[in-house]
């Protein structure tokens, strides 16, 4: 365990540079996986060893060697983010290929709830690798079963999506105004294919709980919080699905 730890936290520090700049460049359009990473203030080329994860940035006080632009702190949280999901996964599994998935799946929700944060925005191109990969651990974690394996991640994924995007109508036609976020119901649905129709009432609850902490911790700081305010679902629903995914069904047997 400890050493699947200590590799796929090393190389979540990888993934998690890789998450920084996908979620900055996919919002705005840009190519995610041709073209060399970049300065923002001056457009150089950045080279490759001044891109150590969390070290570069550490080692460069968090400003570019050419003209001295900020670097946003964002990046090496990202990475140190990705690293410790990747030390979770490894020390809560006793097998590799299950601590890998585990990984796999904490690094898609990262950078689905950081895009979500930041843009309020979760796009396709995020949520359908989620779904796909859903599947794909569903057959891995089941290779002598697959209709086994259809049966966890498929109806997992139906139910999440109808569910939610339900939940959503509902508020629309009783408050008069959109509650949930066109993409929501797709990473719900995305997410099912992981944990499964039976886990999707825990995964909302963790993501209730979650938003709910968020919505007292701004009561308690005495910030002004309306109910028109705009919360980014995402983020409670990543944490939903990765508690969910760990730990397994509340009150399951």
């Amino acid at each position: 365990m400890v050493i699947y730890a200590a590799f796929l936290g090393g190389a979540g520090l990888f993934v998690g540079s890789f998450l920084g700049l996908v979620s900055w460049r996919l919002p705005r359009g840009e190519g995610v996986v041709l073209g060399r990473s970049r300065c923002g203030g001056c457009g150089r080329s950045i080279p490759p060893w001044r891109m150590v994860p969390v070290i570069s940035w550490i080692m460069s006080r968090g400003r570019c060697a050419g003209c001295r632009a900020t670097i946003p702190v964002r990046y090496p949280l990202m990475e140190m983010g990705a690293g410790l999901i990747g030390v979770w996964a490894g020390l809560h599994h006793a097998a590799f290929v299950p601590a890998l998935l585990t990984a796999v799946l904490g690094w898609q929700l990262l950078l689905l709830a950081v895009v979500d944060a930041e843009n309020f925005w979760l796009p396709d191109q995020l949520t359908a690798p989620l779904f796909l990969s859903g599947v794909a651990a569903a057959f891995w974690l089941r290779p002598d079963e697959p209709a086994a394996a259809l049966a966890h991640a498929l109806p997992g994924a139906l139910i999440g999506f109808c569910g939610l995007w339900l939940i959503g109508r509902l508020y629309l036609a009783a408050r008069g105004r959109v509650g949930l976020g066109g993409g929501d119901p797709f990473m719900l649905g995305a997410g099912g294919a992981w944990v499964g129709a039976l886990a999707l009432p825990t995964t909302l609850l963790w993501a209730s709980a979650a938003g709910l902490s968020l919505v007292i911790a701004g009561l308690v700081s005495r910030r002004s919080i309306k109910a028109t305010d705009r919360l980014p679902f995402g983020v409670f629903l990543a944490i939903g699905l990765w508690m969910t995914w760990l730990y397994g069904p509340l009150l399951a047997s």
